[in-house]
């Protein structure tokens, strides 16, 4: 809070209050406009993008003998999630479906509508060993590495004497 400022000016007294700069507070105003413009665009707020998929939060996760992918689909049901391979490219989607409410809604801030998240994997999957799992509103796709990429541990000899 700034203080207001007394000084003599000619002989008399005046108040001002001095404009203090401060920037971080600008750029946190700034991030946080782009941030609601960015969200209404991408979340539904702008109703010309109703018909456009939009994108879960996800880990991608790389283990030693395989990629796990996990996608917050909260209130998503099982039927309504499709997993699919196409060479090494992974693609989740499915469509979260807004239940039906007896009340005046209030406020909605939960996304509902199709939703879709690709992402390339550094090899090409076997897609038989893929599987997925759903619980808690979290989304599990474990894709297991081709064997040939898998880290194996090479034991060092002793060199035999000559």
């Amino acid at each position: 809070m700034a203080l207001p400022v007394r000084r003599r000016d000619q002989g008399r007294q005046t108040t001002r209050s001095p404009t203090v700069w401060e920037p971080f507070r600008e750029l946190d105003e700034i991030q946080r406009r782009t941030a609601e413009l960015i969200d209404s665009v991408w979340s539904g707020g702008a109703r010309a993008t109703d018909d456009l998929p939009w994108v879960p939060a996800v880990d991608v996760e790389e283990t030693d003998d395989a990629w796990i992918i996990e996608a917050e689909v909260p209130g998503v049901r099982r039927e309504d999630v499709d997993v699919e391979v196409r060479d090494s490219e992974l693609v989740v989607s499915g469509e979260i479906v807004e239940r039906e409410r007896a009340g005046i809604l209030r406020r909605r801030t939960r996304r509902t509508g199709r939703f879709e998240y690709r992402v390339v994997l550094p090899e090409q999957p076997d897609p038989e060993g893929i599987d997925a799992t759903l619980e808690d509103g979290v989304l599990t796709v474990r894709v297991p590495k081709p064997e040939q990429t898998r880290r194996r541990r090479v034991e060092v000899q002793a060199a035999q004497p000559s």
